[in-house]
């Protein structure tokens, strides 16, 4: 998620029409709870995350530098999430890692908590804990998905990571081991494949490319193999 800084300052008031509660900006050091209580009062189409204690908030969103890539990453997800019954996906859900990071990832994938999921929808509905898997479109190699959000996700073991770094055409799969994140390699066909989700796979190169009948097809193949049954079975036990 890139970001911008946010030039003019509005004031919002509450219900009562008191106590005015100042808006969120870029950079902003807050806890979490006073950062709650302002992205509550703003208008609803910002976007903000809480990164180690500093808010974000993004910028206008581009077609081919993020839309079109998100886009694909969802579509991806949810022929999975169709077969795959213990598990769920959501799109840009804010999630409540700790007390000092309050990310809103463009996607996750997580098993249910009824199924020894990591994570839970919380009673104000939303996701508290770490999910297993996160995406996220980044658009450059400096950007903070890549450096400070990536040490949060690790720190809060988020068993995989996926960026998509739309500027350089790559996509890097890392793996939660031993505490530090593990590139995954595609093989000789592009091809990379979950660790943990079995039966996840996902053509690098075809999805780069567009070329979207490839990657469900090597996700349908993914979906159709013993990895998959395996997994199916193990956590619905």
């Amino acid at each position: 998620m890139n970001t911008q800084i946010v030039s003019e300052r509005k004031v919002t008031k509450n219900n009562n029409g008191n106590n005015r509660i100042p808006p969120l900006e870029n950079g902003d050091r807050l806890t979490r709870d006073e950062f709650e209580r302002r992205y509550l009062a703003m208008p609803e189409k910002v976007k903000a995350e809480l990164i180690e204690g500093v808010v974000y908030m993004a910028s206008p969103v581009r077609i081919t530098h993020h839309a079109k890539p998100h886009s694909r990453i969802m579509g991806w997800l949810f022929n999975y999430v169709v077969s795959t019954k213990s598990v769920d996906f959501a799109d840009n859900a804010t999630v409540r890692l700790d007390f000092d990071n309050e990310p809103q990832p463009d996607a996750v994938l997580y098993i249910k908590e009824e199924f020894g999921g990591n994570s839970y929808i919380s009673e104000d509905d939303y996701l508290e804990g770490s999910p297993e898997l996160v995406v996220e479109i980044a658009s450059s190699t400096v950007s903070y998905d890549t450096s400070e959000k990536k040490k949060i996700y690790r720190r809060n073991g988020v068993k995989e990571y996926i960026i998509w770094r739309v500027d350089n055409g790559e996509i890097d799969w890392f793996v939660w081991e031993n505490g530090e994140y593990v590139r995954l390699e595609a093989d000789q066909n592009g091809v990379i494949e979950s660790r943990l989700f079995g039966g996840l796979r996902l053509n690098a190169k075809a999805i780069l490319n567009d070329d979207l009948a490839q990657v469900l097809t090597d996700l349908q193949e993914g979906l159709a193999s013993k990895k998959h049954e395996e997994f199916v079975k193990t956590i619905t036990k």
